[in-house]
């Protein structure tokens, strides 16, 4: 996926369009390690040998998701779009 180095989008600092500067960036790892559900998991998978389910390994993602910040370029603040996305090739381009 090729993306331009420059765009123009709504600044909410400013109110209006303006040409903003891309930037890629990765999303961070959710920080919830000691979460409720993941202690249930962690204790089941305890288990005793394989049971009861045996360990997921080799089932990551091909890919690794990434968020875009965007800043404007007159009043230098970034906001981030979207959630992240998944791509395998993503270039950013003059």
């Amino acid at each position: 996926m090729d993306m331009p180095k420059s765009q123009n989008h709504y600044c909410p600092k400013c109110k209006k369009h303006t040409s903003h500067e891309v930037k890629r960036v990765s999303v961070s790892k959710k920080k919830r390690g000691m979460a409720q559900g993941q202690r249930r998991f962690k204790r089941k998978m305890k288990g005793f040998g394989s049971f009861p389910k045996s360990n997921p390994k080799g089932r990551e993602k091909p890919t690794r998701k990434l968020d875009l910040t965007y800043k404007c370029k007159i009043c230098k603040k970034s906001q981030n779009i979207g959630k992240g996305f998944r791509v395998s090739k993503f270039e950013i381009t003059k």
